[in-house]
Order: C-alpha cells, then sequence, then structure tokens
C-alpha cells in the first residue's frame, strides 16, 4: 500500500473536563495533541495504512509530546522538523451540552509557521499515493509556500490532492482572507472534503449538488460533505451516494471530521485509487466507503479528543 503524506499544523489541544459551558468558565482541561493533518494521518495509521506528516514544531515539552504521541501511533514523523523561531501552538476548547466546540488559539506565531520550502524535498514523496492538506496553514507565511513546493512535488510524483478546508475563522484576520486562500487552492484539489457548513461559504454555492459541478469544473474529481448528525454524502462526476451517522452517544465532535476523511482516505490506497480512477469508483463503493468512514467517525465523537480506531475497535464496537 502507498502512503498518506500529511501536511498543515500540529498543536495541542486542551480539551474541558466540563461539558455545556463557554470557554470562559472552564476550569480543568486535558492535554491532547491534535491538528487536523495530524488527526488524518494518525487515522491512516492506525487503521493499518502508511502515513506520514510534514509540519514543525518547537523546541518544547508539548512539541515532544505530539511526536511521541504520533510515533507510537505509527506515524512516520521524519519530516516533523523543530524550531527554536517559536512555541508549539496551543488550542483551547469548549464544549457545549452537544459534543459542539468553541476555540481559543495561541498561535501568533507558532513553530508550524515557520516550516520553508527548502525543506520540502522530493524524496518525501516517493511511493505517496495522496497528500492531504488544510487551509489553517495556508496564511502569509513561509508555511505557505511550503504548501506550493509539496503540491507540486506530489503531484510530480503521481499522488492526487486530497483537501479539507477545515474553516477556523479565528485565526484569519477577516473571514474574506480566510475564504480567499481556500478557493484560492480548491483547483488544485482532486478530492475536496467539506463540512455542509462549509459549503457555501467555500465555494459560494448554496446546495452540496452545485458546489459538486462547480468543483468537477475546476479539475476536482470527488467531493465528500460530511453533515454531522445527518449522515454524509460523496460525489463525483459519474455517481453520488449518502449514508446516514450512526446513532451514538455524542461525547466531543473533536476530530470527527478528520476521522471522516482519514478513513476515507485509508480505503483509497488500500485500494489502489488514484487521481485517474477517483471519478470512476462506481455507487457501491462510494457506498460502501461512506459507511465505513461514519462506523470511524462515530468511533470518534463518542470519545474526548479526537480518539481514531483502528480495525479491531471498530469491530468489537459492532459486536463482532
Amino acid at each position: 500500500m502507498k502512503k498518506v503524506v500529511a501536511i498543515g499544523e500540529l498543536l495541542i489541544d486542551f480539551v474541558p473536563q466540563q461539558r455545556g459551558c463557554a470557554l470562559d468558565e472552564v476550569v480543568q482541561f486535558e492535554r491532547v495533541a491534535g491538528g487536523a493533518p495530524a488527526n488524518v494521518a494518525t487515522a491512516v495509521a492506525r487503521l493499518g495504512g502508511r502515513a506520514q506528516m510534514i509540519s514543525q514544531v518547537g523546541e518544547d515539552a508539548f512539541g515532544t509530546h505530539i511526536l511521541k504521541t504520533l510515533h507510537a501511533n505509527g506515524v512516520n514523523i521524519s519530516t516533523v522538523f523543530r524550531t527554536g523561531r517559536a512555541n508549539t501552538a496551543l488550542a483551547f476548547v469548549s464544549l457545549d451540552k452537544n459534543g459542539n466546540r468553541e476555540f481559543s488559539f495561541y498561535r501568533n506565531p507558532s513553530a508550524d509557521l515557520f516550516l520553508d520550502e527548502a525543506q520540502i524535498t522530493p524524496d518525501i514523496f516517493a511511493d505517496c499515493a495522496v497528500l492531504h492538506f488544510c487551509s489553517v496553514d495556508l496564511v502569509d507565511a513561509p508555511v505557505k509556500q511550503a504548501h506550493r513546493k509539496a503540491i507540486r512535488l506530489a503531484k510530480d510524483a503521481g499522488a492526487f490532492l486530497s483537501f479539507d478546508p477545515n474553516v477556523r475563522l479565528p485565526l484569519w484576520g477577516s473571514p474574506e482572507s480566510c475564504q480567499a486562500a481556500i478557493r484560492e487552492f480548491l483547483p488544485c484539489a482532486d478530492l475536496v472534503k467539506l463540512s455542509d457548513d462549509e459549503v457555501e461559504f467555500c465555494t459560494g454555492c448554496k446546495t452540496e449538488r452545485e458546489a459538486a459541478e462547480l468543483l468537477f469544473s475546476q479539475g476536482c474529481r470527488l467531493l465528500l460533505v460530511t453533515r454531522g448528525a445527518d449522515g454524509a454524502a460523496v460525489y463525483t462526476p459519474n455517481a453520488s451516494a449518502e449514508t446516514k451517522a450512526l446513532p451514538v452517544t455524542v461525547a466531543d465532535t473533536t476530530g470527527a471530521g478528520d476521522s471522516f476523511i482519514g478513513s476515507f482516505l485509508y480505503q483509497l490506497t488500500r485500494d489502489g485509487v488514484t487521481a485517474e480512477t477517483l471519478a470512476d469508483i462506481p455507487q457501491e463503493k462510494l457506498a460502501d466507503y461512506l459507511t465505513f468512514s461514519s462506523e470511524c467517525s462515530a468511533y470518534t465523537v463518542q470519545h474526548k479528543g479526537a480518539v481514531m480506531p483502528t480495525e479491531e475497535e471498530l469491530r468489537m464496537g459492532n459486536g463482532e
């Protein structure tokens, strides 16, 4: 199986010990290694795939904890660099009664923002099936140029590009600057993953089908849309499928979307899907992929923090 390479932010999520209160009311937090691209890489690795992370952390204890956590979960950390120019990013989170989140970020600047394009080399993409990225590190910093170079090298190596904008407006000077960065990079992607509340912001389209057609016209070959408690959908130029969300008790929605896209990318790489064959996946197979990824996401939301399942844990959860 070829590997999934993820590039982007690494940070520490401080997850609250209480639910149903605002961030300024939380008195106890638990430290959890995080960052959406890292969660995706972890999801792939824990399911038995190959995953590698490209990022940068500070020369601090938080960076050390992230590296240890990624390594323990089977993620290749040979391209996670360390710098003394800034500390590792932090994010403090609160949860409402439904497990939905409010964030406060400490990364102005953070170590990942200083990832330099010179650190991105062609050898990273040897035997690479997918390069996955998000929008958090597409801000005006060296890391944005690192993304551009990684995208170019990944395409040269025959990998396909997966983009989950994962909108986090508090990290941007304005919603417009976030939107502009996302729309700049959307045409690079062969696969795009959006949540239902991001569809219009990212594409300007009011419906999923309109968004899919727009993205297909720009070169995208597969659109995934997660709908929270309402399930998920997948669209290609030739087929589409939907699935319902599994009825579970939600403890924390952190990492739910990352679990979904990570497990979806795992299935694509396991089955040898390429950029050229993304659009030709049969409807039945798309439905199977959605079902499996929904099971992974359901597992994640039943745990605090971005907990990614193994296949054995999924089987146990399903009573097999």
